[in-house]
């Protein structure tokens, strides 16, 4: 039986956040703009959306005079991500088995 799919994470894009976040716990806006290859418009339509469901917190800083946005995983989001890479596991070893 198929796991449900968590249809927030659906998104390649929300999807590269969180693996990023997952690993590194915590990451600066410019990293994630980076390694994503998103425009930092999308990227940051994609962090509010994952902000609003509670999967990551976002903060705003300063260093020096440079404005710094900082994204972190949440314990929801651990545990969603968690679910979902299940679910996606229940779909491979389906088509593993037949």
């Amino acid at each position: 039986m198929f796991k449900p799919l968590d249809p927030l994470l659906n998104s390649e894009l929300r999807l590269s956040i969180m693996s990023l976040l997952i690993g590194f716990e915590e990451a600066s806006f410019s990293f994630i703009k980076d390694k994503t290859g998103a425009t930092a418009g999308n990227l940051s339509v994609q962090l509010q959306k994952l902000s609003e469901a509670n999967y990551i917190s976002i903060s705003k800083s300063f260093k020096g005079n440079m404005p710094l946005t900082t994204c972190r995983i949440t314990p929801l989001g651990i545990q969603a991500f968690e679910k979902h890479v299940e679910a996606l596991m229940s779909f491979i070893n389906v088509s593993k088995d037949k």
